[in-house]
């Protein structure tokens, strides 16, 4: 079975194996291996520099290259129509070698893919919209696009289109899907915290806008300002970095916010064992990887109320829901907090309880099930 995987993440190359972004080379070496062939086309990294978050494919692929485009600005868009006609072609040939399709979305590479897909009513076909699936939300033009195909049955056919969490407006060919990090193995014990002690938040993400690390930071700072003797572990790198690190020495935080960029998957893990939070304020999220991770480790969830969270947190019931605004997200958790350790011990337990259901054995078996025939 020939299997191709259209993308937007960019690819490196070294000593003849392809690189990417761990989180999404690793489920893909999950699909990967129920293929004896498998094609990728996808942008390559200009810097071909192998960070920490990246990892090898375990299989060998056969990688298509295409530009990277975006519609940021009036050259880029200029720049993006005259590359279209070019990617689209190539999006078809490969996708006309395969037994089975697959998208990875929402991105400007699967905008490209929804349509091509068209052209193939008998393949096989699955997507993994990684984005904010609830059709209410604010979304860039061209995410609400790509759902109006893939939701429509007669341009979409023989496809199964893999959502995070379960919504109301869902069509027939999709599935409630959910990702997953840790193996059956790495599964702990719950254990009873103290929440009367020093309090260890951690921040997983990236350091943009979107993911709000200079609210994080706020809240941790609030926090101790009113009593709470706090700690933040963040991990992560982005734009807002050095705009993250002047504020931290100017309210004088660095005995409290430790910034630690972009580390492995060992590291984060040790860090999550002993964390009492989770804790991601984002303005938009797919599948947050970072708090199913804490949670599976006991670290409650502290999370806004947009797409699957509140979901994931059971409305309240395993985890904390903050608003958007500081002082709310502050009072929230204080509320939280001063519920003593019994019922923040409860939260945890419940949180740890639903995450571990979700390992990468269970998303093995699921993967398994989309693709083999």
């Amino acid at each position: 079975m020939t299997l191709a995987i259209i993308t937007s993440a960019p690819h490196k190359v070294k000593d003849g194996k392809y690189y990417s972004y761990g989180p999404y080379v690793r489920e893909m070496n999950i699909w990967t291996k129920y293929a004896d062939k498998t094609l990728v086309i996808g942008p390559r990294d200009e810097n071909n520099e192998i960070g920490e978050i990246d990892e090898p494919y375990n299989q060998s692929i056969n990688y298509t290259e295409v530009k990277a485009f975006n519609i940021t600005s009036v050259y880029n868009i200029l720049r993006t129509l005259v590359l279209f006609p070019f990617t689209s072609f190539k999006i078809y040939k490969v996708m006309k070698k395969a037994d089975h399709i697959h998208l990875r979305c929402p991105c400007n590479m699967s905008l490209l893919g929804a349509f091509v897909q068209i052209l193939f009513p008998s393949k096989r076909k699955t997507v993994k919209y990684a984005g904010n699936w609830d059709y209410d939300s604010k979304q860039p033009w061209a995410y609400r696009m790509q759902q109006n195909i893939l939701k429509n049955t007669l341009l979409s056919k023989n496809i199964k289109v893999l959502v995070y969490g379960e919504w109301k407006d869902a069509t027939t060919n999709m599935v409630s899907f959910i990702s997953a990090t840790y193996r059956n193995d790495e599964r702990v014990s719950f254990s009873k915290k103290d929440y009367s002690k020093k309090l260890k938040f951690v921040f997983t993400a990236n350091l943009v806008v979107g993911k709000r690390p200079l609210l994080t930071i706020k809240i941790i700072e609030s926090l101790r300002k009113k009593g709470i003797d706090a700690e933040i572990h963040m991990f992560g790198d982005g734009p807002l970095m050095d705009e993250a690190m002047l504020f931290i020495k100017d309210n004088n935080l660095s005995d409290s916010v430790f910034m630690l960029g972009n580390q492995d998957r060992e590291t984060i893990k040790t860090c999550l064992q002993d964390a009492h939070f989770s804790i991601l304020p984002s303005k938009s999220e797919g599948w947050p990887k970072a708090i199913a991770e804490g949670m599976f480790f006991g670290a409650i969830p502290i999370s806004t109320k947009i797409s699957c969270l509140s979901w994931m947190l059971d409305y309240g019931k395993r985890g904390i829901l903050i608003e958007n605004d500081l002082d709310s997200a502050v009072n929230t958790i204080l509320k939280h907090i001063g519920k003593g350790d019994d019922f923040l011990n409860e939260m945890s337990k419940a949180a740890m309880s639903w995450s571990q259901i979700y390992t990468l054995n269970k998303l093995d078996e699921e993967i398994g099930k989309m693709v083999v025939k």
